[in-house]
């Protein structure tokens, strides 16, 4: 089940979402929990959508499904996220995948309010948390002060002193051509995988990442295994990337249902000299497991 903001643009949000766990195998359980106003450049603005309809949709669906894992993104308000933590404080052995996006667009006290109640409510819950290493170390360490960046063993440590078994650090600047995107708990590193660096700027990227990541421990798959597939499954998804307005580059989720020999639409991100190594899109869906 994924609670996520309703983003029209079809980059993030839940669209994102059902569009990732349905291309890992999995039924998704969408509930959305506010509307985003924004196209494929920016974010204008978010309606919130009244705590009681977010908790009658998930309810309604969960007296009726059982659910594998849970996959957390844009909640929409403090009050949403009180409603979507009541409704995971009834599913604890349920395994939670937690997002964080950029909240940089929200006005000030709405931003400090939501991660206020992110971090008090849901992080306490996640059995990971997924963000940019920007936003988790603003979000984790808001006094770090220190010239070097911190490491995601650092970022882990600040989310555990919360309850959060792991962090997923993605777009960790490397001093080459590379990024790095590194699993790891209190205790250091557990998995992660290197991607070079593209010359586009993607939107919903992380969501892609999270829900996918979210799909693949529902099949009760070992987390760093799960991570490994699912960074693979997002780097697959940015390489077959495309455009569809005039803002950024969209993941292409269904990067492997392209006929056998069909190039990928005009627009994608796709740069032989960036990842030779998936060339070729023509493969099978990387998972086909039939769960919620």
């Amino acid at each position: 089940m994924s609670f996520n903001a309703n983003d029209a643009s079809g980059a993030s949000g839940i669209g994102a979402d059902i569009a990732t766990i349905s291309a890992m195998g999995a039924h998704a359980l969408p509930v959305v929990t506010s509307l985003l106003i924004r196209d494929s450049a920016e974010v204008f603005e978010s309606h919130e959508i009244d705590s009681d309809a977010i908790v009658d949709q998930a309810r309604s669906v969960l007296e009726d499904v059982t659910i594998a894992s849970w996959k957390v993104g844009f909640l929409g308000s403090a009050d949403g996220i009180s409603a979507v933590a009541e409704i995971l404080s009834d599913y604890t052995d349920t395994p939670l995948v937690s997002y964080l996006p950029n909240l940089s667009w929200l006005e000030e006290d709405a931003q400090m309010a939501y991660l206020e109640a992110f971090r008090e409510l849901i992080l306490p819950a996640s059995h990971v948390l997924v963000g940019n290493h920007k936003t988790l170390t603003d979000f984790l360490l808001p006094e770090w002060d220190a010239e070097r960046a911190p490491s995601a063993r650092e970022l882990a440590v600040a989310a555990a002193e919360h309850g959060c078994g792991y962090v997923l650090v993605t777009g960790v600047q490397l001093p080459d051509q590379f990024i790095d995107n590194v699993l790891a708990s209190p205790q250091g590193a557990v998995a992660g995988e290197r991607f070079e660096r593209f010359e586009a700027s993607f939107v919903g990227a992380g969501d892609t990442l999270s829900a996918a990541l979210a799909a693949i421990l529902a099949s009760g798959t070992e987390l760093d295994v799960a991570v490994s597939e699912a960074l693979s499954f997002l780097d697959q998804a940015l390489d077959s990337g495309f455009r569809p307005g005039m803002g950024g580059v969209v993941p292409d989720r269904f990067f492997w249902a392209l006929p056998p020999g069909e190039q990928p639409p005009e627009g994608v991100a796709t740069d032989e000299s960036t990842h030779p190594e998936m060339d070729d899109a023509n493969i099978p869906p990387p998972h086909a497991r039939n769960v919620h």
